[in-house]
């Protein structure tokens, strides 16, 4: 018995790190298409004559449909898993990337930034959900391998706008679908290994789910801190997705594509930065890496607006590092507060994220519409005081503790 389980156990670890990193690279292909309407923005800018608040109102529209959507799937997927709701999250992707590629006016380009973030919305609870049933128990390092392959694909989504999409226009972007479809190639293989994992459990007796421990009360303020949270970082990193380029190009003078590669720099940080906050966080804690990262990064985002070029970059890197690390840890964290609702609380904190963000682009736009880019950052740069509510969050042991 011994010798057969020591020689399936490494398959079946395999297995698991195979489906992991399967998520992670459709996650990676997913939001580098969903970062192809914020990569055009300097061009669609021009071309349709936008002012800061309709390109913040298209961000509202792909953030907020996805925000809406993304708790309900998850409760729904909860009580009904679906197995193949990941690929059909990218016919949703396919057609965004179409209407992108067709789209010749703002109406037009808010109806794609919606059917983007439908599929979004789908995509992730559930990702989400795969890699966590393929983590063999390591969450927070399943949670960030997933989380990190978004956080690349939206750092690739500069470079491609560089040399790709600004030098061919807006509708080169149709050579996108292409990469929705290996996507939807990739998870019809993850949703097989999925529904094969129902059924091998299928018959198995169902573990009870731990108990709920936190009282309604508590866990009513824990929720509010966890949002103040995401607040603060989604509304910064929203500033940067779609404004830093307007910044550097009326700060310093660069071209578009010259702003890009800056924009590039920081969202490759972020990337980074998700990779190591997942297994520090199983390490250390998870509350740990919460402090350090949202407090952490506000030296240097009250730094970043007052730098030359060089320390523009050197800081915002900095700020992607530290301030990305906490996401991964903020998911695990709340699933250990609901026990038993991995997906709706992985649809919350992502649409939560998703719709502040959102939200945040709309307002800042407005903002920089009136007292210009440059001073926006300056306000932005404050947001992460709002790490300081972190102390207000229950500790591990008050999670873990037997009830009475």
């Amino acid at each position: 018995m011994d010798a057969v389980s020591a020689k399936t156990a490494p398959a079946v670890q395999r297995t698991s790190v195979i489906i992991i990193l399967a998520v992670s690279a459709s996650h990676l292909l997913n939001d580098l298409m969903q970062f192809l309407l914020p990569a055009l923005y300097p061009l669609l800018k021009d071309a349709y004559g936008l002012d800061y608040v309709q390109i913040g109102l298209i961000t509202l529209a792909q953030q907020m449909t996805a925000s809406l959507l993304q708790p309900l799937v998850g409760y729904y997927t909860d009580k009904n898993p679906m197995p193949y709701a990941l690929a059909l999250s990218m016919v949703f992707a396919v057609a965004g990337v179409v209407l992108i590629a067709t789209a010749n006016s703002f109406g037009l380009l808010v109806l794609a930034a919606m059917v983007g973030g439908v599929g979004s919305a789908i995509f992730h609870p559930e990702a989400s959900r795969v890699a966590r049933l393929a983590s063999g128990g390591r969450l927070g390092f399943a949670q960030s391998l997933f989380q990190v392959g978004g956080n690349i694909g939206t750092s690739i989504g500069p470079l491609a706008a560089a040399y790709f999409l600004l030098p061919r226009g807006q509708g080169s972007t149709i050579w996108f679908a292409l990469v929705a479809i290996t996507a939807l190639v990739i998870l019809s293989a993850v949703g097989r290994w999925y529904a094969a994992h129902q059924r091998a459990h299928s018959g198995k007796p169902v573990l009870k789910a731990a108990r709920q421990i936190l009282s309604r009360r508590r866990l009513t303020v824990a929720f509010l801190v966890i949002g103040a949270l995401l607040l603060s970082k989604y509304v910064y990193i929203s500033s940067i997705t779609s404004y830093y380029s307007f910044f550097l190009i009326e700060k310093f003078g660069l071209s578009a594509e010259e702003a890009q590669l800056y924009l590039f720099l920081f969202l490759g940080a972020i990337a980074a930065g998700t990779f190591i906050g997942g297994p520090v966080g199983d390490r250390f804690g998870r509350l740990t890496v919460i402090w350090c990262s949202i407090v952490g990064a506000l030296p240097f985002t009250l730094l970043l607006p007052h730098m030359n070029l060089m320390g523009t970059a050197i800081v915002s890197v900095a700020v992607g590092l530290i301030l990305s690390s906490a996401f991964s840890a903020i998911v695990v964290y709340a699933q250990e507060l609901v026990p038993g609702k991995v997906g709706m609380v992985a649809g919350f904190v992502f649409g939560f994220a998703f719709g502040i963000g959102a939200i945040g682009a709309a307002v800042l736009g407005l903002l920089a519409d009136h007292i210009g880019i440059v001073a926006t950052f300056g306000l932005c740069a404050f947001l992460p005081f709002l790490g300081f509510l972190t102390i207000f969050l229950p500790r591990h042991a008050e999670l873990h503790k037997e009830p009475a």
